[in-house]
């Protein structure tokens, strides 16, 4: 399974040197791994309800070409790795028109108790067999 969103690149996601700011990738990676996890039907409401949240515990992300403002960038992420306690994201940006790689990123998220802060030995069978399907 794979979630695909289209952006255009705006003023304030870019630096004094007229490229896209580091940090502007991560709100959209955060963004897609949202949006993905809604599509397995795991809404956070009702995680957090069920006294789960899923803080990210790792982070790699490898520049390649700079994105500019006005650029439209696609950006595909999916689960690249599903283990009993983390799953893993992999985001990949492209410039639109000429389908040039721009950045490729890792987001490697928890189960945590919501109550105590700890992480589950194993996510609840049920969210994990969700991860697990969508890896196929």
């Amino acid at each position: 399974m794979e979630y695909i969103q289209e952006i255009r690149v705006l003023y304030s996601d870019t630096d004094s040197y007229g490229v896209v700011w580091h940090g502007a990738y991560t709100k959209w990676f955060e963004a897609a791994r949202v949006e993905l996890v809604e599509m397995l039907g795991l809404d956070l409401e009702t995680l957090e309800k069920n006294k789960i949240l899923f803080p990210v515990v790792e982070m790699n992300i490898r520049y390649k070409s700079s994105a500019k403002m006005n650029e439209r960038i696609i950006i595909k992420t999916h689960i690249s790795e599903v283990k009993p306690v983390s799953v893993t994201f992999e985001h990949k940006v492209f410039e639109r028109n000429t389908n040039q790689l721009r950045v490729i990123a890792h987001t490697t998220i928890v189960a945590t108790d919501i109550n105590t802060g700890k992480i589950y030995r194993k996510m609840p069978e049920d969210i994990l067999t969700k991860f697990l399907n969508a890896n196929k």
